[in-house]
C-alpha cells in the first residue's frame, strides 16, 4: 500500500527536470564532482558533502540524472514512509491508523516542496531510522540491558552521523537520540564509567561522518573554505522581510493542521506513555532544527512530517472524522496544486536545446534561471557561484565571501556565447548584479528565445556576433 501510494503520488513528476531549483543544482553539483570538481572550491554551496555525495552516485546510473534522481527520491519517500508506519504500530497504532500516518507523510512531502529530491526526502529515512531505534529504549531499560542500549545507540547515532551530512540541522535531532539514550543507560542502572564511555563512544560514531569530512578538506589544504561555505557564510545571509516570513510559516500550519490536532489527541489516547514522550522529545528537536536557520521555506518544514505522523498514527487509528479528514484535505489539495501549477518541463528543455546548440564549447551563463541548463546543455560553468541566487539576490550579499557584483562583471567580462535570464519581479535582487548583466544585454546580446517558466518567462540572449543555430 505504502509502495503503491509514493508511486501514484510522484508519478507525475518523473522526468521534469525544473520540479525545484535546489534538486537542480545538486544534481549539477554530484555531476561536477564526478569530474573532479571540489565542492565548495570549485562549486559553491551551503550543503554539506553527503547530499551531493548522494547526487554524484545517483549520476552514475543511466541517463541524465533526472529520471534516476526523482526514482532515488521515491524510494527514500517510500522507506520512510514505511518506517513512519512501523513508528505508529510502536505507539499503540492500529494497523489502519499506521498506515494512514504513512500515506499522510508522502502527501505531505508532495505539499511541502519534497516532490523531488530536496535533502529531507533523503535524511528523513536515517533520522527516522535512529528515532524508531530511541523508541526501542524504554523496554531495554526495563530488561536493564545496558550492553543493548550501548548497541542501540551506536547505531541510531552512526544513523544521525549520516544524516548530518545531509544537512545540518540533523544535528538537533542527532543530539536528541544522543540523551535519550543516556538517560535510559542510566535508567538501566548502569555506573557511571560505563555511561560516560558510551556518551564518548555514541558522539565519536555520531561525530565521525562529519569529522572525515574535515579531515579530508584539511589534508588537502581546503579547510578554509570548507569551514566558511557550510558554517560561517549562514549567519553573514541577510533576513527575509517580516511579512514574507509570516506568510510562509502560516501556509506550511495550515498544510500540516490535520497532524498536529492527530498529535495532540494522540496524547489522550496513548497505550505506551514512555515511547510517546519520546516521539514528542523527537518532535521538539524537529521544531528546533525547523527555527534554527528561520527562513521557513515550505521544504525546511518536511522534518517535521515524520514525528508528527508517527505520533497522529495513533489518532488517525481511533479517529474516523480524523482520518478522513487528513487524507480528504491532504490528497485535495494535492490534485489541486498538480492541475494548477505550470508544466515548466517543455520550456527548460527548450532553453537547454538552445544553449546546447549555440554555446560552441564556451561557458554559457544562467544569470537568472534553472542550472539544469548546464547539465543538459553538457555545457561548462563560468563561475564557481554557479547557482543563481548567489550572485543575483540582494540576501547574499556578502554572504558569500566575495563581492557577488564584481563576480557578475568577470564573468560577463569572458563575454559568454549565452546569457539565461528571466523577466521575474523581485523586491531581493541584488541591484549592481542586475545592472551589470542588463548593460551587457543592451549592448552584447540579442534575445533569441523567451519561454513561459512558472508566473514569468525564461529568456536567452545570444551574443550578437554570433550566429543563431537551430
Amino acid at each position: 500500500m505504502i509502495l503503491l501510494a509514493a508511486i501514484l503520488l510522484r508519478v507525475w513528476d518523473v522526468g521534469n527536470p525544473v520540479i525545484h531549483v535546489d534538486e537542480q543544482y545538486y544534481l549539477l553539483v554530484g555531476d561536477r564532482l564526478l569530474h573532479g570538481a571540489i565542492p565548495y572550491v570549485d562549486i559553491w554551496d551551503r550543503k554539506p558533502i553527503g547530499l551531493f555525495l548522494i547526487y554524484a552516485a545517483i549520476r552514475l546510473l543511466p541517463g541524465d540524472g533526472i529520471v534516476a534522481y526523482q526514482l532515488v527520491a521515491m524510494a527514500a519517500a517510500a522507506l520512510t514512509a514505511l518506517l513512519v508506519v512501523r513508528g505508529g504500530r510502536m505507539l499503540g497504532a492500529t494497523a489502519r491508523g499506521a498506515t494512514v500516518a504513512g500515506i499522510a507523510y508522502l502527501i505531505l512531502l508532495e505539499l511541502l516542496g519534497g516532490r523531488g529530491g530536496q535533502a529531507p526526502v533523503f535524511y528523513n529515512l536515517p533520522v527516522t531510522a535512529a528515532a524508531l531505534l530511541t523508541l526501542r529504549l524504554p523496554n531495554l531499560a526495563e530488561r536493564r540491558d545496558g550492553r543493548a542500549i550501548v548497541a542501540n545507540g551506536l547505531l541510531a547515532c552512526l544513523f544521525a552521523g549520516l544524516a548530518i551530512q545531509i544537512k545540518y540541522t540533523a544535528a538537533v535531532e542527532g543530539a536528541f537520540v544522543g540523551i535519550a539514550h543516556l538517560w535510559f543507560l542510566h535508567r538501566a542502572r548502569a555506573r557511571w564509567g560505563p555511561i560516560v564511555g558510551a556518551a564518548i563512544g555514541w558522539g565519536l560514531v555520531g561525530l565521525a561522518p562529519t569529522l572525515c569530512v574535515v579531515g579530508w578538506y584539511a589534508a588537502h589544504g581546503d579547510l578554509a573554505a570548507f569551514w566558511f561555505a557550510n558554517f560561517a557564510s549562514i549567519g553573514l545571509r541577510a533576513g527575509y522581510p517580516a511579512g514574507q516570513l509570516a506568510m510562509r510559516l502560516l501556509g506550511i500550519l495550515a498544510q500540516i493542521l490535520p497532524l498536529i490536532v492527530g498529535a495532540a489527541l494522540a496524547w489522550r489516547w496513548r497505550v505506551a506513555p514512555a515511547r510517546h514522550r519520546i516521539a514528542l522529545a523527537w518532535l521538539a528537536a524537529a521544531v528546533v532544527g525547523f527555527g534554527a536557520i528561520g527562513t521557513f521555506f515550505a521544504h525546511y518544514a518536511l522534518p517535521l512530517v515524520a514525528p508528527l505522523a508517527i505520533l497522529a498514527a495513533v489518532a488517525l487509528g481511533r479517529s474516523t472524522w480524523l482520518l478522513v479528514a487528513t487524507l480528504v484535505l491532504g490528497l485535495g489539495l494535492w490534485g489541486i496544486e498538480l492541475v494548477v501549477r505550470p508544466d515548466d518541463a517543455a520550456g527548460a528543455r527548450a532553453v537547454a536545446h538552445v544553449v546546447a546548440a549555440n554555446h560552441r564549447g564556451a561557458c554559457p551563463y544562467v544569470f537568472i534561471g534553472d542550472t539544469i541548463t548546464y547539465r543538459l546543455a553538457d555545457a561548462c560553468v563560468p563561475s564557481a557561484y554557479a547557482f543563481p541566487n548567489l550572485l543575483a539576490y540582494s540576501t547574499e550579499q556578502g554572504a558569500t565571501g566575495i563581492d557577488e557584483a564584481a563576480e557578475v562583471r568577470r564573468i560577463l567580462a569572458t563575454r559568454p556565447p549565452l546569457i539565461v535570464t528571466s523577466d521575474r519581479r523581485l523586491s531581493i535582487w541584488n541591484r549592481a548584479s542586475v545592472t551589470a548583466e542588463q548593460r551587457a544585454l543592451a549592448t552584447d546580446y540579442r534575445p533569441v528565445l523567451r519561454v513561459p517558466r512558472s508566473g514569468w518567462h525564461s529568456w536567452v540572449f545570444l551574443r550578437r556576433d554570433l550566429a543563431f543555430r537551430r
